[in-house]
């Protein structure tokens, strides 16, 4: 019985193709032999009509015929140099315009913008505000006097240390940690449509296209504020429907914020607080300055819009709000319980990491000369 040929070449099928068609073999019986002695994936049925019609028409040659178009001669320094050029005027210019321009293949194009001169085309990153020098030297010296400070919790204290911890994050164990709560605004919506980067699914090519409608944000939604520390959250507080946040609706809840602190975290407020929030006006007016002097609480500078520095905005809520993507509540009270189920099953070392990783971003915020920390 014969078996496959394993091992063969391109022209030797080729040759056979070439002495079987000469006797007068049909095309179809010549891919049946073929088949049989090299196997199905040596020529298909096409390909074989294709070759002996060559065959029929006087072709003696067994090799590829060059390949007819322009040369690939386009690639070179000149063309190089003069791409360089055009995006260096035009970051936005499509490929297709370059080609126009320069009158040279896409490929050719392509070619040289991706693997000669190694550009990527990316969007611009979205940020807060656009940052005036004084906006930014406010972000450098408050980093300065912040990481300043650790280091000299750590010299005072024996027991303390900071430094780079795995994975190259910055780890500390000082008194400004020790007392720091951490807290901010944010609205939550009771119907908070899943964004498309979460619904991406695995398919084979043969799966059907999933489809995703869109879905609009219900109107309705409820205010938390959220004060938390390196243990955990220590009081979620929901405005009621109807009630704007102010400085007497604050200081209330920094009333029960103090409440909370007394159980939670027994002796802190003996030790003394520091609260770390941002700018907003109800954070930042008289009826709160003077609520927090009262009691002695600390409050940790923060500069304007800097959102890349409060651990609620980078660390806490974003995490949250794609938790909650695609799910929809019926009521606010089924919105709040989730809330809390959320915040009570998080690990008590994802709050510290947050906390930890201020001292990282003020270092980076230092090296950026204060522009902005994605990560």
């Amino acid at each position: 019985m014969a078996t496959h040929i394993k091992e063969w070449s391109k022209l030797e099928v080729r040759a056979v193709v070439r002495f079987l068609f000469s006797k007068g073999t049909k095309p179809s019986e010549i891919h049946k032999q073929i088949a049989e002695t090299y196997g199905e994936g040596a020529m298909s049925r096409s390909r074989v009509y294709q070759w002996c019609t060559w065959f029929g028409e006087g072709r003696t040659s067994l090799g590829d015929e060059p390949k007819s178009g322009r040369p690939k001669t386009s690639t070179n320094e000149e063309n190089t140099t003069r791409v360089d050029e055009l995006i260096r005027c035009d970051r936005r210019m499509k490929i297709r315009e370059i080609a126009l321009k320069l009158e040279i293949p896409k490929s050719t194009v392509h070619e040289i913008v991706h693997d000669t001169l190694g550009y990527r085309k990316v969007s611009a990153r979205w940020v807060p505000k656009m940052l005036t020098e004084d906006h930014k030297l406010q972000r450098v010296e408050i980093s300065q006097r912040l990481l300043q400070r650790c280091q000299q919790d750590n010299e005072d204290e024996d027991t303390t240390h900071i430094g780079v911890g795995p994975g190259g994050d910055f780890q500390a164990n000082n008194n400004l940690f020790d007392k720091l709560i951490t807290g901010d605004e944010t609205w939550v919506h009771l119907n908070i449509p899943e964004t498309k980067s979460d619904s991406m699914t695995w398919k084979h090519p043969s799966s059907p296209v999933t489809k995703k409608f869109k879905v609009q944000r219900s109107a309705a939604k409820v205010m938390a504020t959220v004060f938390w520390d390196a243990k955990g959250v220590i009081l979620l507080d929901i405005l009621p429907q109807g009630l704007c946040i102010n400085a007497a609706r604050y200081c209330s809840t920094l009333d029960r914020l103090k409440e909370a602190i007394r159980r939670k975290r027994p002796g802190l407020l003996r030790t003394g607080v520091v609260l770390q929030h941002d700018n907003a006006t109800p954070h930042s007016a008289n009826l709160t300055q003077q609520w927090l002097q009262r009691y002695g609480w600390e409050i940790l500078p923060h500069p304007a819009h800097s959102p890349d520095l409060a651990p609620s905005d980078f660390h806490l809520f974003g995490p949250l709000k794609r938790h909650l993507g695609g799910m929809a509540f019926e009521t606010e009270d089924d919105l709040i319980s989730e809330l809390g189920n959320w915040f009570d099953n998080l690990d008590v070392d994802y709050f510290r990491v947050g906390i930890n990783s201020l001292l990282s971003r003020w270092q980076k915020c230092i090296d950026l000369h204060g522009d902005y920390v994605e990560k």
